[in-house]
């Protein structure tokens, strides 16, 4: 059989009309499609308890759906609560931070005053205009904070309804994704779904054991020096690594600004030189021990994804992004004609490397994953 080959530059047009088109279909299906790929990635977290629940107890497929859905509506009302009595501590903080401020302010009024030659009167009636236009506009912020109030409880509905149908009727997206190929790839096709489903799983879990982890080792040393709050940031900041990079930043700036409040400003040169630790800890051990080095993806696509994510479903997208790389990244290197894709998302090969190893105890040795 003779192969029409097109000209690279045909081809290459293809592929970028495609990348739009499918860029734009994400854009418009966001209030859709975010949901669904946040209940796919929890789906593949809950699927080895669901099966343990069909298997072992021999209950039917849909009451351990259902009770796959109670035990991660549990969880989700801890962490609601736990940030609500967290929120609801820190209020009782807010006239003394407004104190600390105020301090702050002062003096850095006279700075200004001093360098720039700006009297205090003068600085008061720029931040009196620019706080008028704020207020002008507060029909606008209501209404953006109402239509975030009203799109999140969306995305829920949305999230848990998506949950229970992809537990409910994963066999059935099985067997259409490898009965829609072709017969004679039906072997190839159901060896890459496994393998994808398999590592999928790992992944998702090993990023669930990262936050964990790097939570508590921020809860950790921000307790040990002092810092008020030191759970909720060790947390938020768990959260926040899961944007790669971006998000140690914020929840770095977030304590820093808590740490100053609170406490003196030569704390918040201690918080900096912890999170750089905790930064360290988790890119050279957490990382690659726990998550595995098959799916992490080079710094460059991480950036460019963040980027992408925020446009196209907003804060969601931040956080869904990289595991979507991921998972794309796995699918590229299973795939014959996308492994150099696959390779371009990925860290730089070294042929010649060992996988490191920590010997715990005598019977515990930590080994470097794939």
């Amino acid at each position: 059989m003779n192969f029409f080959r097109l000209p690279f530059l045909v081809k290459l047009t293809l592929v970028v009309i495609s990348i739009i088109g499918i860029g734009y279909l994400l854009a418009l299906g966001q209030s859709i499609l975010a949901p669904f790929f946040l209940a796919f990635l929890m789906a593949m977290l809950f699927l080895p308890v669901a099966t343990f629940m069909e298997r072992k107890l021999r209950l039917p497929r849909s009451l351990s759906t259902m009770a796959s859905v109670m035990i991660m509506t549990a969880i989700l009302t801890g962490l609601i609560y736990f940030f609500g009595s967290q929120f609801s501590s820190f209020s009782k903080d807010l006239p003394h931070l407004r104190m600390q401020f105020d301090v702050v302010f002062k003096n850095l009024q006279e700075w200004v005053s001093d360098t720039f030659h700006v009297k205090i009167d003068e600085q008061l009636n720029y931040l009196d205009q620019g706080l008028n236009k704020l207020l002008s506009s507060s029909g606008v912020i209501l209404g953006f904070t109402f239509g975030i109030f009203s799109s999140g409880i969306g995305f829920m509905v949305f999230f848990v309804l998506f949950f229970i149908f992809i537990l409910n009727y994963r066999r059935v997206l099985n067997n259409f994704i490898v009965t829609v190929f072709n017969e004679r790839h039906k072997a190839s096709v159901q060896e890459v779904v496994s393998e994808v489903r398999v590592m999928t799983k790992k992944y998702i879990i090993g990023l669930c054991l990262q936050v964990l982890i790097v939570s508590v080792l921020t809860s950790v040393f921000l307790s040990v020096l002092g810092v008020k709050y030191a759970i909720l940031l060790g947390v938020l900041t768990g959260l926040l690594n899961v944007i790669p990079y971006l998000g140690i930043c914020i929840a770095l700036l977030i304590s820093c600004f808590i740490a100053f409040a609170t406490d003196t400003p030569a704390t918040c040169i201690y918080v900096v030189l912890g999170y750089i630790g905790v930064h360290i800890i988790d890119g050279n051990i957490v990382l690659p021990f726990v998550v595995g080095s098959k799916v992490k993806i080079n710094a460059l696509f991480s950036f460019i994804g963040i980027i992408i994510g925020e446009h196209l479903w907003g804060i969601a997208g931040m956080f869904l992004c990289i595991p979507a790389i991921a998972i794309i990244k796995i699918i590229f290197e299973r795939v014959e004609g996308l492994k150099p894709w696959g390779k371009l998302l990925g860290e730089e090969e070294k042929p010649d490397k060992k996988k490191k190893s920590y010997k715990i105890s005598k019977n515990i040795t930590l080994k470097e994953k794939d």
